[in-house]
């Protein structure tokens, strides 16, 4: 696994989130990131001194997590990572092909390049992380990297929709990824998909999103 690292508390959409959020946010891209484990007991103490913040926001964040259903509450010793099983992990997977695919594939012909081209460092940000192993860093940027991209599409429904897809899946494989040295090509689509939103091309953003999303689905999702 990735050395364990301070990470980046991100800032989603326009609105400055509260620290609380932030904190919350990076909780979820553990998980998703399968660097907190399913069936695994964690204490909010042990929590804030990994990621670097003080016990009462993390606790705080937990507790919205548990609502999410993302953890199990356990008394007196803390919060217990709740499994995904493979189905859902295909109806995730299906659900998000179904959207995320045609609405890119849209921006083709509908998105202003200089919003597109805003998104290039976030899509530099994913390589980076990738190259240099950090998971957590990695799944931040790819979720404001998509979530950008679908937003240029002005239905904040089915941004919200996506992003709680997204909180819901894992992606275990990650780490094997990094541990051989492949995470770094496949971080390199997202400069692909913006590559070819901006060269008008519908087909090879159809192409290239049905690629990645099936990446998330079989080598990134993998044990």
């Amino acid at each position: 696994m990735a050395a364990q690292h301070t990470p980046a508390l991100p800032v989603l959409g326009s609105r400055k989130p509260s620290h609380r959020e932030r904190v919350a946010d990076a909780l979820r891209a553990a998980l998703i990131a399968g660097e907190l484990r399913p069936g695994e007991v964690y204490s909010a103490p042990g929590l804030a001194g990994r990621f670097g913040v003080s016990a009462t926001p993390v606790r705080e964040a937990m507790l919205d997590l548990a609502k999410e259903g993302l953890v199990d509450t356990v008394p007196n010793k803390g919060f217990r990572v709740t499994a995904v099983s493979e189905r859902q992990l295909d109806e995730y997977t299906h659900v998000r092909a179904l959207i995320e695919i045609p609405t890119t594939a849209e921006l083709a012909r509908t998105a202003d390049p200089v919003a597109l081209e805003a998104l290039r460092p976030v899509a530099r940000e994913i390589v980076t992380a990738a190259a240099a192993g950090d998971l957590i860093a990695y799944v931040e940027a790819d979720l404001r990297f998509h979530l950008g991209l679908l937003a240029l599409a002005g239905n904040g429904h089915l941004v919200d929709v996506v992003r709680d897809l997204r909180r819901r899946s894992r992606l275990y494989g990650l780490t094997a990824l990094v541990e051989q040295g492949r995470l770094e090509a496949s971080a390199e689509e997202h400069l692909e998909i913006l590559d070819a939103l901006l060269a008008r091309d519908e087909e090879a953003v159809r192409a290239v999103m049905t690629r990645h999303l099936g990446h998330v689905r079989s080598l990134w999702a993998g044990p």
